[in-house]
């Protein structure tokens, strides 16, 4: 009865409050009453065992606040992490009684001791129904940890930086976290992707509204019909145009923009790719034959792990994909970490890499031809890569550059570069994590890429194009 008088005079409150202590709110103090869960005394002396009870445990629960088995506790509630633990319990803990009475009847619970006192039965009811600081308290623990609690502790999802990186001059490679991620950049990345991919297959794949085989018609034409010949031209317009237009990227970003110039940059790049990549795997046996070793099973194996493993060398910047596909603004990184620490070239050893397990398995002159055209465009873009990073970072590229090495391992093997204790971290990434199972899909795919490069062959030239 004096509980409901104090909620009467404190219309609009949120809790009730008996002198110092805090106890559950009027609205549900007057539901438990309803319900018959929360009888009133009948005799004088229930009343005054009932409020020695009370006064007995309210101090129980304000020294364990005060005393130090305050972390013991919140350890003990989450043993995996007992630091982490203390720092989201201390709030709690120290909000009063109710809260940490709801605390310890967790702690029975989960310890599968049963809750004997009606009080603790009343606080288990409080409890269920959520008073408003707690629901705020929860709620700022979702936004804090994100809408799964897993990718908390998920590396793959959210990248866990290793020791050096706080030393590091450069940035993080690889990194990803899943909570930065927004609906709406990956909508319009899938849908600038679509619209780039579409107008590659209607402008250059498709022969009757494309352009491809009129220029490779004209590329054959101008070679005589020599295979050779045509990767030769193909390995020199591809490198003038790819890395022609990215030493011009300074420039022209000052004049275009960062994302019109990267759109520009796609718009060369990927026909030239398409219709060099169609045309080697059409002609990979042309020419003399230095070796045939498609009887054995070893040097198939050997050659796919060889390649596999290339694919972990991409440079760093190729995962960040809403640059690539110039939804964020494109950026020159200077990359420090991951794979940068083995070498600080890692698309030219994994270019290297890839095309040693090809020729090794089609040991034909048209494709020693073609590896060796892919291998010298990326010796190349050593020099103009380091050069462009200098002109662009000065003196972090140069500190960065004292740390890592072309040649993979160099720098660590004569001390310049240190692996850090938990050097795993940069590795165990979402991006690789993604390359792991896209490169066993593209293995996979191999027949169906043989089998669209023969029908690209088979269908010739069909003049002209959607444009006239």
């Amino acid at each position: 009865a004096a509980r409901r008088r104090r909620c009467r005079h404190r219309q609009g409150g949120r809790e009730a409050h008996d002198d110092q202590h805090r106890l559950a709110p009027c609205s549900q103090v007057a539901t438990l009453l309803a319900q018959d869960r929360l009888r009133p005394p009948m005799t004088a002396r229930r009343i005054v065992a009932t409020l020695t009870t009370a006064a007995i445990v309210h101090s129980a629960a304000a020294a364990l606040v005060r005393s130090h088995t305050q972390s013991a506790l919140c350890g003990r509630l989450n043993p995996l992490s007992p630091a982490k633990a203390t720092a989201s319990c201390r709030p709690v803990l120290s909000s009063g009684w109710t809260s940490m009475t709801t605390l310890l009847i967790k702690q029975q619970t989960s310890a599968g001791r049963p809750m004997r006192s009606r009080n603790d039965q009343i606080q288990a009811v409080v409890q269920d129904e959520n008073t408003v600081s707690e629901r705020e308290s929860k709620a700022e623990t979702i936004q804090q940890d994100g809408p799964f609690r897993w990718v908390r502790t998920s590396s793959i999802l959210e990248a866990k930086p290793s020791a050096a990186v706080a030393t590091d001059v450069g940035e993080d490679a690889a990194a990803f976290s899943l909570e930065e991620q927004t609906s709406d950049s990956w909508q319009r990345f899938s849908a600038a992707v679509a619209l780039v991919l579409g107008a590659l297959y209607v402008l250059w794949v498709r022969a009757d509204t494309g352009y491809g085989d009129d220029f490779m018609a004209a590329l054959e034409t101008f070679c005589g019909g020599n295979s050779h010949l045509v990767t030769l031209c193909l390995g020199i317009i591809f490198p003038i145009a790819h890395s022609g237009l990215a030493s011009l990227r300074p420039a022209a970003e000052k004049v275009v923009g960062a994302r019109a110039w990267r759109v520009l940059f796609a718009l060369v790049s990927l026909p030239l790719a398409y219709s060099w990549i169609v045309y080697f795997i059409a002609h990979r046996y042309d020419g003399l034959m230095f070796w045939d070793l498609h009887a054995s099973s070893f040097a198939h194996s050997a050659s796919f792990v060889l390649s596999y493993l290339s694919f972990f060398f991409l440079y760093p910047s190729t995962f960040n994909l809403l640059e690539v596909a110039a939804i964020e603004k494109p950026q020159l990184h200077l990359w420090e970490s991951g794979v940068v620490r083995i070498t600080r070239h890692p698309q030219m050893v994994g270019q290297v890499m890839w095309s040693v397990a090809h020729l090794a398995w089609v040991g034909s002159s048209f494709t020693a031809l073609t590896m060796s055209m892919l291998v010298g465009h990326h010796l190349f873009s050593v020099w103009n890569g380091d050069r462009r990073l200098l002109a662009k970072h000065g003196e972090q590229f140069e500190k960065v550059r004292d740390r890592t090495s072309v040649v993979p391992f160099a720098a660590i093997i004569d001390g310049r570069q240190k692996l850090p204790p938990d050097y795993y971290k940069e590795w165990l990434r979402g991006p690789y994590a993604l390359i792991a199972v896209a490169t066993l899909g593209a293995y996979a795919f191999h027949p169906f890429m043989q089998a669209g490069a023969a029908l690209v062959q088979n269908t010739g030239l069909q003049p002209g194009g959607i444009l006239g």
